[in-house]
């Protein structure tokens, strides 16, 4: 599975990551901003958001109207706008303005859980973590890796599959995967590169299936089901 998604989405966690960011604190900003909205609605609010407060210090003495402002369009504008100041306070009084690199320093920051730390910490500070979205779970539990609803317990189960240099790149492809492919309601099991390894894939009796570049039985197909290599 790693080895189909990496060769559908090549890249490394950097080109992979969608939120536009120059360093760990754009990033920890930018990934604090993209919930409950998209990346493309991020990436159009930060630049301006940058330009006002382009440092944690910034940052921490901000009007929160000014912030409300610029970020408005992110929804839930109010408590992002405590988050991002509440955290970039915490970053000037206890972290000398730098982003830390320990998970328990990192979530000890308002606004900062898992998932956001384990962003920053694959994406820009080269140490091994898997975020977990409702993409990462969804996919993970479709393809077997685990069998749980809860985030932590999710990252720690498809961790124990993959090796830590994997996890970041794996997170990202999985969420790309989940947007364009395995969709939440409607799956499409029949473009889909993993579909002959995934228990939950739904494809009609006599559907060829399999990935690109060969030709494997389908688990849920008759044997002697194949299907040419997918165009791109």
């Amino acid at each position: 599975m790693v080895e189909r998604l990496a060769e559908e989405y090549p890249g490394d966690v950097v080109t992979l990551c969608a939120l536009h960011h120059d360093g760990p604190f754009q990033l920890l900003v930018a990934t604090i901003l993209s919930a409950q909205t998209t990346d493309e609605r991020v990436n159009l609010v930060t630049p301006a958001l940058f330009r006002a407060f382009p440092s944690p210090q910034a940052l921490a003495g901000a009007a929160p109207g000014e912030v409300e402002e610029i970020i408005h369009s992110t929804g839930f504008f109010r408590s992002k706008t405590r988050s991002l100041i509440g955290m970039a306070q915490g970053l000037v009084e206890r972290f000398d303005g730098k982003v830390p690199t320990a998970m328990d320093d990192l979530t000890s920051l308002p606004g900062v859980g898992r998932k956001t730390a384990n962003v920053v910490l694959s994406v820009d500070m080269g140490v091994p973590g898997l975020p977990v979205d409702t993409h990462v779970g969804r996919l993970s539990r479709r393809l077997g890796l685990t069998t749980d609803n809860d985030p932590e317990q999710v990252e720690r189960d498809v961790c124990a599959l993959v090796a830590p240099e994997e996890w970041g790149a794996l997170s990202l492809r999985l969420i790309l995967h989940g947007r364009a492919v395995c969709q939440a309601r409607t799956p499409r099991c029949g473009e889909c590169v993993l579909a002959d390894v995934c228990p939950s894939a739904q494809l009609p009796v006599g559907v060829p299936t399999g990935p690109a570049g060969g030709r494997r039985r389908s688990l849920g197909a008759p044997a002697g089901a194949t299907r040419p290599r997918r165009a791109r």
